[in-house]
């Protein structure tokens, strides 16, 4: 295998999976972070005590207002996981790894610390240090992409595992709800994350590029000296397939990020305010999340597989490279969609045990798309490419919080017309693979096209 010693290359990717095990997803476990906050009394003050003949058996306060305010944090905290993509995905491109890697370490740092000494007075300081710690953590993964590259025939498989490492960090904020509930608390917890940037720093400078990681890998590369030759960024960018990219992934990531961010609310609904339930069924989600480490790769892997049939194809018919990563990349768009018809299904049917299934979809789901992104754009523009349909996604996430008040305002706690509606768009995603297929086809028959 050609560029940097197999030693290194192995380094490099064993404590990449590790920071994105670790770090980079977490918002994700929110629903888990929640418990503590309001266990601590975050936001308690926007309860109200239910009055009169309405008044429930069990005398439970009426905290909606309060769920709104969490579900508000987690909207701006998920929006700013797309939208700052783009510059920070520019940041990538123009100024390379090791400033972007600095970068996301201060966010990161400042989110973790801020949290730490916040308190239930303090709780407005949420509003800045989620997103903060959302930006740190989507660098770190952007960063870390890029070395599937280093492993060639592998670098689907490499990178969707990295993908489901991000999913999985999101068990990070389960750990820290299950130590609270032993008696370490949140700032503790917290402290220690900050700490570890101390890692990261360490981990910029001796393990990773200075620059980009090139694909393909030259024979004579090494780490932070290779310029790949400049290719049109709008070429891409305003091209159908890009633009139905944006309509598949906003669809998904409405569906994900919706049920993240109310789904204590749900589960405090259907569990009639039982505390204990409500715990139970938030510790079973997060350790499904954990698990999106072990689905992901297998997609890489099947993708990897495919590329290297239609490669062999391509040999005998003249096809492009191109072609045949879109190609490989057909079964993957597909079962996503599919699977995020199934998530919706089951989302309509307001059944508490049912949740326990609901919780498998998210991970499968995120877990399919960033290697289809890779192979559809080029490496030297993949951080502003990746930024803007990250960008342009967060502007359709921002519906999850109007979404979540329709449903406790007038819908009175009661989501089928909105599931039934999103169900409806989730067809749409259907026409991406189609077209992708389709592209395909005609380059197949027409091997002169780019």
């Amino acid at each position: 295998m050609a560029g940097p010693s197999l030693p290194l290359r192995v380094a490099t990717l064993l404590t990449g999976l590790l920071e994105c095990l670790g770090f980079a997803g977490v918002l994700f476990g929110w629903a888990s972070l929640v418990f503590v906050f309001k266990t601590e009394g975050y936001f308690e003050e926007l309860c109200e005590a239910d009055a009169g003949l309405l008044s429930n058996a069990t005398g439970q306060a009426d905290c909606k207002a309060q769920d709104e305010r969490f579900s508000l944090i987690f909207t701006v905290a998920s929006f700013m996981n797309n939208f700052m993509t783009l510059p920070t995905g520019y940041i990538f491109d123009r100024f390379k790894t090791t400033v972007a890697r600095l970068l996301a370490i201060f966010f990161y740092t400042s989110a973790t610390l801020t949290i730490a000494f916040t308190s239930a007075d303090s709780a407005m300081l949420l509003f800045l240090a989620m997103p903060m710690l959302t930006v740190g953590g989507i660098l770190f993964l952007i960063t870390n992409l890029q070395i599937g590259n280093l492993f060639g025939k592998h670098r689907s498989t490499i990178i969707t595992l990295y993908n489901g490492a991000f999913d999985s960090s999101s068990a990070i904020f389960l750990f820290i709800k299950l130590l609270y509930e032993q008696g370490i608390s949140l700032r503790a917890s917290f402290i220690f994350l900050s700490a570890c940037s101390i890692w990261h720093v360490g981990r910029t400078f001796l393990l990773m590029p200075r620059g980009h990681i090139p694909y393909p890998l030259p024979p004579n590369y090494s780490y932070g000296k290779s310029k790949p030759n400049l290719r049109s960024f709008w070429s891409y960018a305003l091209s159908r397939r890009f633009a139905w990219h944006l309509v598949w992934l906003s669809v998904i990531q409405l569906w994900h990020y919706l049920f993240i961010g109310t789904l204590n609310s749900l589960l405090t609904n259907l569990a009639g305010g039982d505390r204990t339930q409500v715990s139970a069924y938030t510790n079973a989600f997060a350790i499904t999340q954990f698990f999106g480490v072990l689905c992901a790769p297998w997609n890489g892997l099947l993708m990897d597989r495919l590329k290297q049939r239609y490669q062999k194809e391509a040999k005998r018919t003249g096809s492009s490279a191109a072609a045949v990563a879109l190609l490989s990349a057909v079964p993957s768009l597909t079962l996503t969609s599919l699977l995020c018809l199934g998530f919706a299904l089951c989302a309509s049917i307001p059944v508490l045990p049912l949740q326990y299934s609901m919780s498998f979809h998210p991970q499968i789901l995120r877990s399919l798309d960033p290697p289809v992104s890779l192979l559809s754009f080029p490496s030297e523009h993949f951080g502003k490419l990746f930024g803007l349909v990250m960008t342009l996604s967060a502007v359709v996430s921002l519906l999850q919080f109007p979404l979540f008040t329709l449903i406790k305002g007038p819908l009175q706690n009661n989501p089928l017309y909105v599931n039934v509606t999103l169900l409806l768009t989730t067809l749409l995603t259907f026409v991406h693979p189609f077209l992708v297929y389709r592209e395909c086809r005609a380059w197949k028959e027409d091997p002169s096209k780019p």
